[in-house]
């Protein structure tokens, strides 16, 4: 992993924090085990503004500040480091598009940036959620009605969490965007940096 500036964990951590926040808030509820937020805003938005490396980081420290409120509930120690640690760290692989949303927006085309923004919004929201699916197969599977497979439980549960998620953080980060693209652009970036991100 590059070693990163003091700005760019400061962010890290502000950002999840902020998305700690927006997860306490109470949700969309469109069943028992399906719930959908916009809490990963924060995480997105440090993903435009810094890249993969500094977004993973962020999403991680979301997972432990979830463990330190004691916002959690687990079955095993393995259960418990996929869905707090590795799935929240994860939602950073939007970071991979940080490159063409800060070229476009840089070059005025503000359309073009938006559109990789949600681009990179539903691969983050995939990469958590394939391993809160996996932990559904293995550790929740228990909960499927019977008759259902595991499998296709876990698909309807996480797949409609994130296809809902996907939509809601989308729609959050297109008006939000277009309103103040400034809030993903570094201060004192003229070019792209993403060498340092």
């Amino acid at each position: 992993m590059k070693k990163l500036g003091l700005l760019a964990m400061i962010e890290a951590a502000f950002f999840a924090a902020f998305a700690l926040i927006l997860d306490l808030l109470p949700a969309i509820q469109l069943g028992p085990w399906i719930s959908i937020s916009f809490a990963m805003v924060p995480i997105f938005i440090l993903a435009f503004r810094w890249g993969f490396t500094v977004s993973i980081l962020s999403g991680f420290i979301w997972g432990l500040l979830q463990v330190a409120i004691g916002d959690i509930y687990f079955l095993t120690p393995i259960q418990f480091a996929i869905e707090y640690f590795i799935a929240f760290a994860f939602i950073g692989f939007a970071g991979l598009f940080y490159k063409p949303i800060q070229s476009h927006l840089q070059n005025g085309e503000k359309k073009k940036a938006l559109q990789w923004a949600v681009v990179a919004i539903f691969v983050g929201s995939v990469a958590r959620y394939f391993w809160h699916f996996i932990a559904g197969v293995i550790f929740w599977g228990e909960n499927a009605p019977e008759g259902m497979s595991p499998v296709i439980y876990s698909l309807i549960v996480n797949g409609g969490t994130m296809l809902g998620a996907t939509i809601l953080c989308s729609v959050v980060i297109l008006l939000l965007l277009s309103n103040a693209p400034r809030l993903i652009q570094r201060k004192g970036t003229g070019t792209i940096s993403a060498k340092k991100a």
